[in-house]
């Protein structure tokens, strides 16, 4: 990988401490009270003189590995005043930097890698359409090329085990799913590829995590071996900006093709 192509913006206010998880969509987090104003209606002070606040985890996976108490977060301030949590999760802190885990940003990922041309199957397109349905599932995008139309399913990769890259970090069903209407898509007569927007800079390949979910695993490798593509993107969240860093190739060679 030889790229340190700018993405975007992608902005925090403070940093503060996980110390819980209740779900999978909230976290409990302890504040430095000197960063806030002591007028603050927003904030709540405990005993110790910490504030604990509530804040949205904008991701669905289990991030075990970097959503654990005791870890540090980077956080943005909702601007909706109506919402019960004040706070979004922006990323986590791991050994190799801090790590984008909000996937509301995938969507604006995904738009720049094909604006941009970072895959080959992206050159002459001529429209990009988002959320379009496909048998029984809504997959990421539509892409009308000269001759075919594409259909992109992205997914995002957080978990690394050395310098793999891999997903899920949980069950899939969904996931699943889509990796089987792509494969659908491609025996009607369609172009169809997995974007893998993978956000650990240390990351060498990817592959399917079949310790975590084997039946996705299996689908996945199905879906590539008939022609299926993939393309794994690695990006790195350094100060309030993300850089895309250039593609990695699958782990194994258990896969017929990329």
């Amino acid at each position: 990988m030889v790229h340190n192509d700018r993405v975007m913006e992608v902005p925090w206010d403070v940093e503060a401490t996980l110390l819980s998880r209740p779900n999978r969509f909230l976290g409990i987090v302890e504040l430095d009270p000197s960063t806030f104003s002591s007028d603050d209606p927003n904030f709540n002070s405990s005993s110790s003189g910490t504030i604990q606040e509530k804040v949205h985890i904008h991701d669905p996976g289990r991030l075990e590995d970097l959503l654990y108490s005791g870890n540090r977060l980077l956080l943005r301030k909702a601007t909706n005043p109506k919402r019960k949590t004040g706070w979004d999760v922006i990323a986590a802190k791991a050994d190799d930097g801090w790590i984008l885990i909000n996937s509301a940003f995938h969507r604006k990922i995904a738009e720049w890698a094909i604006a941009n041309k970072v895959c080959s199957c992206f050159e002459n397109v001529l429209e990009v359409i988002p959320e379009q349905k496909f048998g029984d599932s809504r997959l990421d995008f539509l892409l009308k090329k000269r001759d075919t139309e594409l259909w992109v399913e992205v997914k995002g990769c957080t978990l690394i085990y050395g310098s793999t890259a891999t997903f899920p970090d949980a069950p899939t069903t969904r996931g699943k799913r889509h990796v089987g209407e792509l494969k659908k898509a491609l025996e009607s007569g369609y172009e169809a590829l997995i974007m893998i927007i993978v956000l650990r800079k240390d990351a060498s390949c990817f592959k399917a995590n079949e310790s975590i979910d084997p039946d996705f695993a299996e689908a996945f490798k199905d879906a590539v071996n008939v022609g299926v593509q993939v393309c794994p993107l690695v990006f790195s969240y350094e100060g309030r900006e993300l850089f895309y860093k250039g593609k990695v190739p699958l782990c194994t060679e258990e896969y017929n093709s990329i």
